[in-house]
């Protein structure tokens, strides 16, 4: 209980107003590197100001939202004190999300929460952040950084991201359009990207010493554990688009492969009257996620609900746009392997030649 009669601050409750206010100004360059022409107004104000003139343009534009974080991957961030490229997965998970309908991301918010602000530390996983949009072509026109002492230790932060895309319905990617006999493309993944990561952690760098995790792994090219793990999430956003634009309609649905692998994530992009074959065996495993399979012993059924298994996205497409789509995917700088088809079915996903994804 506070003496009476005696002032307590904010500040010397937790919450430090001026470090705020020294985030918010090292943050500043950083947001204004990802400026869209469609961008009104600047960061401060109580809301992001975003133009859509552009959707006057469209027979009938749709927006499309998503929201996530980046879960306990951010425990090896702080293990390893890098905190820079943290925000790229965070922008990733969104933006990665909302593509599978074929929309363009227009512009990000983000929400961090931390024990006790730090510009600096603030400065630093913004940074992360803004490259993220950068890559993904939308704006970041506004956030959060809510400071919780008591709640969370000092030196704790946990990240929020909320993006918002555009597209036309007529070109909207559809599950409903996927007919038996479509090709399935996978686009090759960075490695574990953002899912998976309790059980990463447990069986890796959670046993490890902290110089264990950051000396060199022969199993992992000479990078260590913490390095392979903070491998940023890939995104396919620009490319992705590219390829839509370059052979239009080729393109039927998309799955973005995250918190349940392979096997839970392909068949969202199904109709019940069809299931998604994979043949195993006809794309490589990053070595980052064979090291955290052998780690945890997992049999290849686990795995495959898993990890993404070296597969980011898979696209399926129409037979005759396969080989545009492969090509285009190619000129848009992404390796893409072919590792299936769609085959009649119950909106499932079954594999072919068994055991040999983690040979």
């Amino acid at each position: 209980m506070s003496q009476e009669g005696a002032q307590v601050t904010y500040a010397q409750a937790g919450v430090d107003i001026q470090e705020g206010a020294r985030a918010v100004a090292a943050i500043k360059e950083t947001v204004h590197s990802t400026y869209r022409p469609e961008v009104v107004g600047d960061i401060g104000g109580f809301g992001g100001l975003f133009s859509i003139a552009a959707a006057k343009n469209m027979e009938d534009p749709v927006l499309v939202s998503g929201t996530d974080g980046v879960g306990t991957k951010l425990k090896v961030a702080q293990l390893a004190g890098k905190h820079n490229t943290i925000g790229i997965d965070l922008v990733a998970m969104c933006v990665n999300d909302v593509l599978a309908t074929g929309a363009e991301p227009l512009f990000f918010l983000d929400y961090v929460a931390v024990g006790k602000l730090d510009s600096a530390a603030m400065a630093e996983i913004v940074s992360g952040i803004g490259e993220g949009c950068r890559q993904a072509g939308c704006a970041l026109i506004g956030g959060e950084m809510a400071e919780h002492p008591g709640v969370m230790d000092p030196a704790d932060y946990d990240v929020s991201g909320f993006c918002v895309a555009l597209v036309d319905r007529p070109a909207m990617l559809d599950p409903a359009r996927v007919q038996p006999g479509d090709v399935l493309i996978a686009l090759a993944s960075s490695g574990l990207h953002s899912n998976g990561y309790s059980l990463a952690r447990k069986v890796t760098v959670d046993a490890m010493t902290r110089e264990e995790a950051l000396a060199p792994c022969a199993a992992l090219g000479g990078q260590s554990v913490a390095e392979a793990l903070l491998t940023p999430t890939r995104i396919y956003v620009k490319p992705v688009l590219q390829v839509l634009a370059d052979v239009p309609g080729g393109v039927r649905a998309l799955a973005h492969i995250t918190g349940g692998g392979i096997t839970e994530n392909l068949n969202r992009a199904l109709p019940d009257s069809c299931n998604a074959q994979v043949d195993l065996g006809t794309w490589p495993v990053p070595p980052v996620i064979s090291y955290v399979c052998q780690q945890a012993h997992l049999s290849e059924e686990e795995a495959l609900k898993t990890f993404n298994m070296g597969t980011g996205l898979i696209l399926i497409c129409k037979p005759e746009a396969a080989d545009a789509v492969e090509a285009a995917c190619a000129a848009a700088g992404e390796t893409t392997y072919r590792v299936g088809r769609v085959v009649p079915g119950t909106g499932e996903v079954e594999y072919t030649g068994a055991g040999t994804l983690l040979a």
